[in-house]
């Protein structure tokens, strides 16, 4: 998933082969907490990130992905650790790209605070090459075969995860059950319904993705069998997007609605993907909710009685109303702090303020980029305020200012 310039897409769906899948280790029975463990995470680009030990190494930063199954670990990081690699397995993503990697034998993880704890690491692939767009080091991704060993809250607001003891949860709260049920990749699908702007309302399955930075993405399929990408549908383009298999394409615009049980999410930011291969190329969902919707809940992830509990929190009333900076960028260096361009929309704020394809930037408002994170610029070039952009091009220091806007 994931610059998130215009859109904030890092999607982690892996999709294994049926001989691979039956390779992975899943033996080892994790403990249960003996109560409620409380985890804290950052948001890292909408990116849960936690910290997780692999055989007892330094602390590592893992995405809690519920578009992944297993637990993966970075495959260089693997090799650095000295972990026991076997095999060779391929896997895919967003994107037409299948990165191959290998499986991991006898390691395992355990996460700080949770202690009795340890469940296998399963996969090495490379997925740091995702690290610039991420803004720091990522080491790997934890999926549903940690989640569904607990009742596991997740609460966006005080960036904290609660693990639950399974057997002995019981919800009281005001939040809506919706039945999920766990495909073969290990990925959480529930019904939902989504409304094209001039159409009538469309039921089906979706992916719950919070491994992936959007609102909502419409696959391929879907787009094409309803033609979503008519001339009277006002879109951009979509720069900066990719994951695990790589870079994605497709147009940004909204729709009328989604509607997840009784919740209705108006006016939502939407990718409309037009890939031909990949996770976004799948006919077997209409498409994914990604964290721009899912962080305007508490979620209870309950898989052991089937279901996902929503709860609203206080952004749930916030419309999609963010500016459009119309450039994508990555972090870079030892202490990605160096903010490298990647890429431009025509007819947009940074082209518009005459920005170019690989300038770095320096300073804003005077205030030096190695005090800033790629979290933090993201989320000020979602504002509609004129920003003071000192830029370095080659050999010459630029001042440009830079206005984001509504684009869609």
């Amino acid at each position: 998933m994931k610059s998130r310039s215009l859109l904030a897409l890092v999607v982690f769906a892996l999709s294994l082969t049926t001989a691979a899948s039956r390779a992975v280790q899943t033996t080892q029975k994790p403990a249960a907490p003996a109560s409620e463990v409380t985890i804290p995470f950052e948001l890292v680009n909408r990116h849960v990130v936690i910290q997780v030990k692999v055989n007892n190494s330094r602390p590592l930063s893992f995405v809690l992905d519920t578009g992944d199954k297993f637990a993966i670990i970075d495959l260089e990081r693997a090799k650095e650790l000295g972990l026991t690699l076997q095999g060779e397995l391929s896997a895919g993503g967003a994107g037409s790209e299948r990165p191959t990697g290998a499986f991991v034998r006898n390691s395992t993880f355990t996460i700080p605070g949770l202690a009795g704890f340890s469940q296998p690491v399963n996969i090495a692939l490379p997925v740091r090459n995702l690290a610039p767009r991420m803004g720091q080091d990522f080491d790997g991704i934890l999926g549903s075969e940690f989640i569904k060993e607990f009742v596991l809250e997740l609460d966006y607001q005080a960036r904290v995860i609660k693990l639950h003891d399974k057997d002995k949860f019981k919800y009281t709260g005001p939040g809506e059950s919706i039945p999920v049920r766990l495909d073969g990749a290990g990925h959480p699908i529930i019904d939902g319904e989504v409304t094209p702007i001039g159409s009538d309302p469309v039921k089906g399955k979706f992916v719950v993705d919070i491994g992936s930075g959007a609102a909502l993405i419409l696959y391929s399929p879907f787009v094409i069998a309803h033609r979503l990408l008519g001339p009277d549908l006002k879109t951009v383009k979509a720069i900066g997007v990719g994951g695990a298999g790589g870079a994605s394409n497709g147009r940004i615009g909204r729709v009328t609605e989604l509607k997840i049980g009784t919740f209705r999410i108006s006016n939502p930011t939407t990718l409309f993907s037009q890939d031909k291969e990949g996770a976004l190329a799948s006919s077997a969902v209409l498409g994914n909710i990604g964290a721009q919707v899912t962080s305007k809940f508490r979620l209870l992830l309950d898989y052991s009685r089937d279901r996902i509990i929503f709860e609203p929190n206080s952004t749930f009333p916030e419309g999609f109303n963010r500016a459009f900076s119309g450039l994508a960028m990555v972090a870079e260096g030892k202490d990605y702090r160096t903010f490298r361009i990647t890429d431009l929309l025509d007819n947009a704020p940074a082209a518009e303020a005459g920005l170019q394809k690989n300038d770095i930037i320096t300073a804003i408002d005077g205030r030096p980029a190695t005090e800033l994170t790629l979290t933090g610029l993201n989320e000020m070039f979602e504002r509609p305020t004129s920003y003071r952009l000192t830029v370095r091009r080659g050999g010459q220091t630029l001042q440009v200012t830079l206005t984001p806007r509504k684009l869609v």
